[in-house]
C-alpha cells in the first residue's frame, strides 16, 4: 500500500524539522534520501530549487507538493494532525510566532552566522532589525508560557522549537534560560525522540560509509 506522503530529505538538513512534524502528526510516509551530488530528477520536478525538505501528499484529489519547512509543518497539521492546530484563543500566537520564526529568526540567525552586520541606521530595511532584538523578542515569548500557545503543545512548537534546538546545538543562538528549558521540554517528546533517532542513525551510516 502506498504511503500517504513521500518525504524527500537529507538527515543533515532542515528535513529533520519535517520528520519530527510527520511523527507528531502521525503521518504515514515513505522517505526518499537525497544525495547532494546526485539529486533525483523527481526532486527537481517537485521543487525546481532542488532543495529539501519536500513532501508530496498523495491525496484523493491528486498529488500535492509542499516545500518550505514551515509550510510543510502547518500543512501536516491541517491534513493529518488536526489536534496540533490552535484553538480560537491560541490562533493569534500560533501564527504570529510561527511566521516570526520562519522570517525574522531565520534571517537573523543566518545573517549573524555569515557575519553580515546591519548598520543601525538601516535596521528598518531588514525584517529582523537586529540579531539581538530578535533573540530578545523570542526570549520574551518563551518567558510567558511553556509553549508557543501557552501551556499546550501545537505544531508551531515543532518549527519554533527546531530553530531553537538547532541554534543551541550549533551555537548559532545564545544560551538563555528560556531557550534551554524550552528545548529540554521538546526533547522529551516521544515523536521528537523517534524522529531524531532515525536521522541520527542515517547520519552515522553515511559517516561510516564515507
Amino acid at each position: 500500500m502506498m504511503a500517504d506522503f513521500t518525504f524527500y530529505t537529507n538527515p543533515m538538513s532542515r528535513g529533520q524539522i519535517v520528520r519530527w512534524a510527520l511523527h507528531e502528526a502521525g503521518a504515514h510516509y515513505q522517505t526518499v534520501l537525497v544525495d547532494w551530488a546526485n539529486r533525483p530528477a523527481a526532486l527537481a520536478h517537485a521543487n525546481p530549487m532542488g532543495k529539501v525538505p519536500v513532501i508530496i501528499h498523495h491525496a484523493e484529489t491528486g498529488d500535492h507538493v509542499v516545500t518550505e519547512a514551515a509550510a510543510i509543518c502547518h500543512y501536516l497539521a491541517e491534513t493529518v494532525g488536526r489536534d496540533l492546530l490552535p484553538n480560537d484563543a491560541e490562533r493569534a500566537d500560533y501564527f504570529r510566532w510561527f511566521f516570526f520564526s520562519a522570517g525574522p529568526v531565520e534571517q537573523a540567525v543566518t545573517a549573524n552566522a555569515m557575519g553580515w552586520q546591519v548598520p543601525p541606521e538601516r535596521e528598518g530595511m531588514a525584517g529582523f532589525g537586529s540579531f539581538e532584538r530578535t533573540m530578545d523578542t523570542l526570549d520574551s515569548m518563551l518567558e510567558s508560557g511553556d509553549y508557543v500557545c501557552g501551556e499546550r503543545f501545537t505544531m508551531a512548537d515543532v518549527y519554533v522549537g527546531s530553530q531553537i534546538d538547532w541554534g543551541l546545538a550549533f551555537g548559532s543562538m545564545p544560551s538563555r534560560p528560556s531557550f534551554e528549558a524550552y528545548a529540554e521540554r521538546l526533547r522529551g517528546r516521544e515523536a521528537y525522540k523517534a524522529a531524531k533517532a532515525i536521522d541520527m542513525e542515517l547520519i552515522a551510516e553515511a559517516q561510516a560509509n564515507g
